[in-house]
C-alpha cells in the first residue's frame, strides 16, 4: 500500500489498480496494525513532517527510508521518531523524469541498494529492508551512514553538479550552435541536469560536509589540469586517470555475491560492504 500528497497522482496509481491514498495518518495506522515496513520516498526537506506523524501514530514502527543521504535522516529520526525501529535505505537507481507515469517496475533490477550496518541497528528490521530489496532485484550493499554519505558526494552528487555546470557552459553565450553541434557526449554529461531542481537541492545541500570535500578533490583536478594545458598543452595525466577511473568502475560492476546469516554483525555487514561486494541472500 502507499500514500502520497498529490491527490492526481493517487489517482493514476488507483487507476493502475494499486492500493494508494492521501492521508498519512491513514497508512501509518495500518501499518502500525500489521507491524509492516514503513518506507519513507519523500525528499529531505519533507523528512521532519513525515517524521512528525510517524512518532505520533506509529511510534515503535519499522522504518526504513529512499533518501540519498543517511546521516542527516538517521540524525531526524532520533530526534523526531525516537521510538521507531529505523534502519536506512538507499536504492541507487532512478531517473531524471518525475511522475507516476515514469515509473517503471524495472526501475531497481540489477541496482545496488545500500542498507545502513551502523552499531546498534535492529537485525530483524536489517533483514526486512534487505528482503524489499532482493524483491525489487537489487543487490544490497551494507555500509555504514557516514561512509555512504562520502561515497554518494562522489559518484552521485557531485555529478549533478558538474552536469549543471557542463549544461550551462554548453548554454552560454548569444547563439545555439553549440547546442545544434551538441552529440551523445553532451547528452550524457549533462543528463541528470534535466531533473527537477527542488530534487538535486535537497540531495546536495543535505550532503553539505562530504560535498564539499568531493568538490574540493574535483577543483584541485580541474586546476591541475588547467595548469598543464596552458604551460604545457598536455592533458595526458587528467584522461589518463579518467580513463583508468572508468575501467576501475566498470569492473566494479560485477560484484562478488555474498550470503550471510541472519546474526552476521553490522561490522562484519560494513566489510563486505567495504569489499565492494554485495549481499545476494541468506546462508544456510
Amino acid at each position: 500500500m502507499g500514500y502520497l500528497a498529490s491527490e492526481d497522482t493517487a489517482a493514476e496509481a488507483r487507476a493502475d489498480g494499486f492500493d494508494v491514498g492521501t492521508d498519512t495518518d491513514a497508512a501509518l495506522r495500518r501499518a502500525a496494525e500489521a507491524d509492516a515496513l514503513v518506507v519513507l520516498a519523500v525528499p529531505l526537506p519533507a523528512l521532519a513532517g513525515v517524521l512528525r506523524r510517524v512518532d505520533e501514530v506509529a511510534p515503535t514502527c519499522r522504518l526504513t527510508d529512499a533518501v540519498s543521504v543517511k546521516v542527516a535522516v538517521a540524525d531526524a529520526v532520533s530526534r523526531l521518531a525516537p521510538r521507531a525501529r529505523y534502519v536506512g535505505g538507499h536504492p541507487m537507481a532512478g531517473t531524471s523524469e518525475s511522475g507516476w507515469s515514469v515509473g517503471r517496475a524495472d526501475l531497481f533490477a540489477g541496482a545496488a541498494w545500500v542498507v545502513a550496518a551502523d552499531d546498534g541497528i535492529d537485525l530483524d528490521v536489517w533483514a526486512d529492508v534487505a528482503e524489499l530489496a532482493w524483491a525489487c532485484g537489487s543487490r544490497v550493499v551494507p555500509a555504514a551512514s557516514d561512509e555512504h554519505d562520502l561515497a554518494v558526494a562522489r559518484v552521485s552528487h557531485l555529478p549533478h553538479l558538474l552536469a549543471a555546470v557542463l549544461a550551462a557552459v554548453g548554454a552560454a553565450g548569444d547563439d545555439d550552435l553549440p547546442l545544434a553541434l551538441a552529440a551523445s557526449s553532451f547528452a550524457d554529461g549533462t543528463r541528470v541536469a534535466g531533473t527537477r531542481p527542488e530534487l538535486v537541492l535537497a540531495m546536495c545541500e543535505g550532503n553539505r560536509d562530504a560535498l564539499l570535500a568531493a568538490v574540493d578533490d574535483a577543483l584541485g583536478r580541474l586546476g591541475a589540469m588547467r595548469g598543464a594545458l596552458a604551460s604545457t598543452g598536455g592533458l595526458a595525466a587528467t584522461v589518463r586517470a579518467g580513463h583508468e577511473g572508468r575501467l576501475r568502475w566498470a569492473a566494479a560492476r560485477d560484484p562478488q555475491p555474498v550470503r550471510v546469516r541472519r546474526a552476521t554483525t553490522p561490522a562484519d555487514l560494513r566489510e563486505i560492504g567495504r569489499r565492494g561486494d554485495t549481499v545476494v541472500g541468506w546462508a544456510g
